[in-house]
Order: C-alpha cells, then sequence, then structure tokens
C-alpha cells in the first residue's frame, strides 16, 4: 500500500555561481537571478562578502586551487571578475584575469558544472577602418596580442577555446561586449570621454556601439539560464544541437556616428594623421607617461561595432540605446579628466581643460623631449 503522498519533485531550474559578485556587472547578476525566479539557487563568489540579498555567499579568490570545493552544487558558472582598470600594473593584470580564467575552468570541469560563462569583450575582434559595420559574430579575432588589456580578453579566450578540446563535457561560452558604460565603469573608453576633445583619425569615420552593464547582466542571465540556440558564432568545434553557443556579442542596436557623439557629448573632435596618433601614443607609453599602449586607441578611432544575433534571436533586446548609454558614461565620469588614458587630477586636470586638447599634444610632445634629456 502506498500512503497517498506524492513526493514533491526536484526544481529542474539550475544552480548558478556568479563571481565577482560583490561589485559591478557581477554584482548587478547575482541580485537579477536572486529576484528573477529562474533559478534553484544562486551561489556568489567574490574575495568578500556582497549587499545582494537572496543569495548563498562563498568567499573565495577565483585563482585559488581550492576553488572546486566551493562548486560542489553548481550547473552553470558565469565569470565576471576581471580586472579592467587603465591604472593596473599589467602584468600583475594579466596574471590576475588570465589565472583566474584558467582556475575557474579547470575548478568547474572538477565539480562537473555544465556550462561556464567567460566575459571578455568584443575589443578581441579588433579595431580596424576597414572593418564591416557591423561585425558579425563569427568574425575572427583580429587584435593584436600586446601587454593590454585586449592581450588579457585574447589569452582569456585562448583558455575557453582549450576547454572545449580538453573538457568534452564542459560547455563554455565567451560573452563579448561592447564598449561599457554605466556606474564603476572605467576603462580606456570611457577616459576617452574625460578629455578636453574627442581624438579622430583624418581620413576615418569611427562608429561608436555601447553596453551598459545594466543591459550586459541580462544578456548574462539569459546566456545562463535561457534558452540560445548554437548558431554560426558556435564554432570552435561546433557544439553540438542543444548546447550553448561558443560566442556571444552583446550591445546596443546600432551605432552612433562622429556627429552624433560630438553632440551628446558637447565636445568636437581633433583629428590629427594616424602615423602622429598612434606615434605619440607609443612614445609616451614607452616612457611611462601613459596607462595603455597606442593600440587602445585604435578602439576610440576605427569601428568595432558588432552584430548581437544570437541574443536578438532568443528575444533580448537591451534597455538602453547607444544615445542613452553614451549619457549614462557621461555622468558616470562627470568631473574627471584624463588624457591619453592617463587621468589627471587638481591643477592638471584646470590646465587640460582650459587649454584645450592641442596645447595637451604641444606639451605631451615636450614631456617626451624632456624625458629624453634626463635619460641622456
Amino acid at each position: 500500500m502506498t500512503s497517498g503522498k506524492v513526493r514533491p519533485r526536484r526544481s529542474t531550474a539550475p544552480v548558478v555561481a556568479v563571481t565577482g559578485a560583490a561589485t559591478g556587472v557581477g554584482r548587478l547578476l547575482a541580485r537579477r537571478l536572486a529576484a528573477g525566479g529562474r533559478v534553484r539557487k544562486v551561489v556568489a563568489i567574490d574575495g568578500s562578502r556582497g549587499d545582494a540579498p537572496g543569495v548563498l555567499w562563498r568567499v573565495a579568490d577565483v585563482r585559488d586551487p581550492l576553488l572546486f570545493s566551493r562548486l560542489a552544487d553548481v550547473d552553470v558558472l558565469v565569470h565576471t571578475d576581471v580586472d579592467g582598470s587603465p591604472d593596473t600594473d599589467p602584468r600583475e593584470r594579466r596574471t590576475y584575469n588570465v589565472r583566474g580564467a584558467q582556475t575557474v575552468v579547470t575548478a568547474c570541469a572538477a565539480a562537473r558544472v555544465r556550462h561556464v560563462v567567460l566575459v571578455t569583450s568584443a575589443m578581441v575582434y579588433g579595431a580596424a577602418p576597414d572593418n564591416p559595420v557591423p561585425l558579425p559574430e563569427d568574425a575572427p579575432p583580429r587584435a593584436e596580442a600586446d601587454f593590454g588589456i585586449v592581450g588579457d580578453y585574447l589569452e582569456m579566450e585562448e583558455t575557453a577555446a582549450q576547454a572545449a578540446r580538453i573538457h568534452p563535457g564542459l560547455a563554455v561560452t565567451v560573452v563579448r561586449p561592447a564598449a561599457l558604460a554605466g556606474p564603476g565603469v572605467d576603462t580606456v573608453v570611457t577616459r576617452h570621454f574625460e578629455a578636453p576633445r574627442l581624438l579622430a583619425v583624418k581620413g576615418c569615420a569611427p562608429r561608436w556601439q555601447f553596453c551598459h552593464i545594466e543591459d550586459l547582466a541580462a544578456a548574462l542571465e539569459q546566456v545562463a539560464v535561457g534558452a540560445l540556440a548554437a548558431g554560426p558564432s558556435a564554432a570552435p568545434g561546433r557544439p553540438a544541437p542543444g548546447r550553448p553557443p561558443a560566442v556571444v556579442a552583446v550591445g546596443c542596436d546600432g551605432w552612433l556616428e562622429m556627429a552624433e557623439v560630438e553632440e551628446i557629448t558637447g565636445r568636437r573632435r581633433l583629428e590629427l594623421p594616424a602615423a602622429v596618433t598612434f606615434g605619440t601614443a607609443q612614445r609616451l607609453h614607452r616612457l611611462g607617461l601613459t596607462p595603455a599602449p597606442a593600440t587602445d586607441l585604435h578602439y576610440v578611432a576605427y569601428p568595432w561595432v558588432v552584430d548581437c544575433a544570437t541574443l536578438r534571436s532568443a528575444g533580448w533586446k537591451p534597455a538602453y540605446d547607444n544615445a542613452s548609454a553614451l549619457r549614462a558614461l557621461l555622468e558616470e565620469s562627470a568631473g574627471r579628466r584624463a588624457l591619453a588614458g592617463r587621468r589627471l587630477g587638481g591643477r592638471e586636470a584646470t590646465m587640460a581643460t582650459a587649454a584645450g586638447a592641442t596645447v595637451a599634444v604641444i606639451g605631451a610632445a615636450a614631456a617626451v623631449r624632456r624625458a629624453r634629456r634626463r635619460r641622456r
């Protein structure tokens, strides 16, 4: 005989872990998942506890080889714990970002996590004057692997490609957002809009596409728990039907022309020949006067607009358009001043604002000459 009682069926909703859950897009994603009702549990992983409610906190360093012990019941892990600050020492940043991605993938394979989502950037496609607008998601990465942040992203994506071969039971999706905007975002691109003028290369028409971090969090939720078909962007390895896609691009619909950016920002462009622009930037970087290599300037001079076909086909739609995302970027950076990616303070900022970009370029050249004399 039976008691007549029906044992409740265990929920088929996944348990999702989020690294970097205390700040930035990781915090937004953890809060979104906890409130959305689409997951069974949210595991929040960071070096310290954050304020996201309704989640299970597991304090851990993403580079810790014992990370796998914190993932015993996890189905999907979204890795957002990436250092993209222009002020971090490049070698320290590279070690943190690449080792973190490697440890996360290895730990997930050991803990039998089904799906890993790595957040990199659409910068890996490379910014070039001959880029199609927009770039398809399955376009090959053409960015230069240097010591800038783009080199970090490329190595992280190599980790994802290796995981697809080494751990066939583990699905890995790389999410590539366009230029990020929103609270707490500080990148070489956002600092471009802290300068008194907008840099432009003569003979090239840049196009601007942004991705607000709230839209990125919504996209990551869709990738982690939504139904995304494996489309043409699913190389390498062409996953079997039903497996998540290997690459997903995220950004606002369309793009802004330079004239529209000037109107929104209230700043005029400063056009210089490509040789002068990148040659001077590279010399300043070698002298330690600017934080980013000259190749990072490509991303404010040349187009790298992406087509978000996979998310669009799944019904995802960004809440922000490019104009509102740019306004959010300007609101976040209000009161700050930067030149060539280096943030200025106090007297430097006042001088830069008053003198304008032309004098700033002359001043940069003078600084190079003084530095050379000191070295002699």
